[in-house]
């Protein structure tokens, strides 16, 4: 086994405290298999759509590679020790489909499971809640072959696959969390071309919103059907979106432009926010538009449609919220260059574009940091959502590229703040009547961020990924001591 590299406890600069929390509330970490686990081809693992798209040329930056990512399937124990010492409550982490049926469906590897059952055992022992992620947008490539997520049949394999995980670990596996931003995923990777499996399909991507929300209705149920006393929930990525003219009107804006960026910014929010919540917590497409084009683009009957959406809209237990930034959305300006504004780019058919957020600080990765966007998204889900279920912060974090210093320290005072800023957001949004139950800072580790590759940072352990050595970063050391103090039984609410 690898040794531990983690420095040695020692005091950390004296940074501003966190905010008071509620008796109870949960803090934690999260991951995701494809980006930290590495042993691609190891013990029986198929191949995933990720490691399909990063062998492609010009597809990840720097030409960087999953495949080692930062060897968490064999240092975990190490991994596990940083959370125990971290004083996790919850670990958040996914499982790969792939390293449990390697052709996505079919003959199980057992090898698989065997892994995922010893990082159960290690993190209760440790005193932590496993929260397994089923789906975290590692497709077993096999599937993809068959047409991916653009299949029906794509959902049943992945309730077989679930299955497959609450029969093997359920047994001490109670929480539970289906699939991870289907939002994303649907627009990063198969709307456009930035994420695998990158199929460039614009608005006919809709059946992919679909067949994934389907996948978690019938997730849900496979769990459900385990018995016992199993939680489940769903990972959504929400953000409010902003109209430009009415978010920092410039002086060209008139009245016309005004109604064109109000309706764009309309669009989009419901494209990406309520196209993926309304239906699993209201058990509707959020317009009738919406529902005709998921019905032509899938070839779905209204009577095939109704039923899929009572499927989909299973009652939960908990929904998880991740957070960055918020969106700023405009009317397309002809002959404006809106590249770089995201890290992705719009199609030019878009009949909308987003707008730089300026007068705020950036992270690293050039993302806004505008922490009352998440106490504005959770107060618009608690209106807009009368049964939402109790909500956890399932992702929030930011990219900051401090490396160790000479004294072999990881000096990140900007994490500190950036984490101390959104937990007092958190708790602004409880005193609004928000039912927020716990919060996991993205990430656990530097991990290997998607399409940038290994050049973006959002870890509370520094990973040398030539090494491997893990190094606790001085926002590690805050965010144990806010666990320490913060969330005692004793620690009464914040009053209004």
């Amino acid at each position: 086994m690898p040794t531990d590299a983690t420095a040695p406890d020692r005091p950390v600069p004296r940074t501003p405290a966190g905010p008071v929390l509620p008796a109870g509330f949960r803090l934690g970490t999260a991951t995701a298999a494809a980006q930290i686990e590495g042993a691609a081809d190891i013990d029986g693992r198929g191949p995933s759509i990720w490691d399909v798209f990063a062998a492609e040329p010009g597809r990840i930056r720097g030409g960087d590679s999953p495949a080692v990512a930062c060897d968490h399937y064999h240092r975990w124990p190490a991994d596990v020790r940083d959370l125990a010492e971290l004083g996790a409550h919850d670990y958040r982490f996914s499982i790969s489909w792939s390293r449990i049926l390697p052709a996505g469906r079919g003959e199980v590897n057992r090898a698989g499971l065997d892994f995922y059952s010893r990082l159960v055992d290690g993190l209760l022992a440790a005193g932590i809640t496993p929260v397994p992620t089923l789906y975290h947008w590692d497709l077993p490539q096999a599937l993809q072959s068959e047409g991916g997520w653009l299949e029906r049949s794509t959902a049943d394999a992945l309730a077989d696959y679930a299955a497959v995980v609450v029969d093997a670990l359920g047994d001490r596996v109670t929480h539970w969390l289906t699939l991870n931003e289907m939002n994303v995923h649907t627009l990063y990777g198969h709307a456009l071309t930035d994420h695998a499996p990158a199929l460039g399909l614009g608005l006919d991507c809709l059946p992919v919103a679909h067949n994934l929300l389907r996948a978690h209705g019938l997730a849900v149920d496979a769990i459900r059907a385990a018995g016992g006393r199993h939680e489940v929930g769903v990972v959504q990525q929400h953000f409010p979106v902003l109209a430009a003219t009415g978010a920092a009107g410039g002086p060209d804006d008139d009245d016309n432009a005004d109604v064109a960026d109000a309706e764009s910014a309309d669009l989009f929010r419901i494209l990406t926010n309520w196209t993926f919540s309304d239906p699993i917590l209201r058990g509707c497409y959020p317009e009738d538009w919406v529902a005709e084009l998921v019905m032509t683009s899938a070839g779905l009957t209204a009577q095939q449609l109704e039923q899929d959406l009572v499927a989909i809209s299973r009652p939960l237990d908990h929904y998880g919220v991740n957070y960055y930034e918020p969106t700023v959305i405009e009317a397309p300006r002809p002959g404006k260059d809106y590249s770089g504004v995201l890290e992705v780019d719009f199609p030019a058919d878009m009949p909308f574009r987003p707008v730089r957020i300026e007068g705020v600080q950036r992270t690293d990765f050039d993302w806004p940091i505008v922490p009352s966007g998440l106490t504005d998204i959770l107060v618009q889900l608690h209106e807009r959502y009368p049964n939402l279920p109790p909500v956890t912060i399932t992702e929030n974090g930011c990219s900051y590229h401090d490396e160790p210093g000479p004294d072999g320290a990881v000096h990140d005072d900007r994490r500190i703040e950036f984490l101390r800023a959104h937990l007092a957001a958190v708790v602004d949004a409880i005193d609004l009547g928000v039912d927020v139950r716990g919060y996991y800072a993205w990430s656990a580790m530097d991990n290997f961020e998607w399409a940038a590759g290994y050049a973006e940072r959002f870890g509370l352990v520094h990973v040398d990924h030539e090494s491997q050595d893990r190094t606790r970063k001085d926002s590690w050391y805050w965010f144990r001591d806010l666990i320490a103090s913060a969330c005692s039984e004793l620690q009464p609410r914040r009053s209004s």
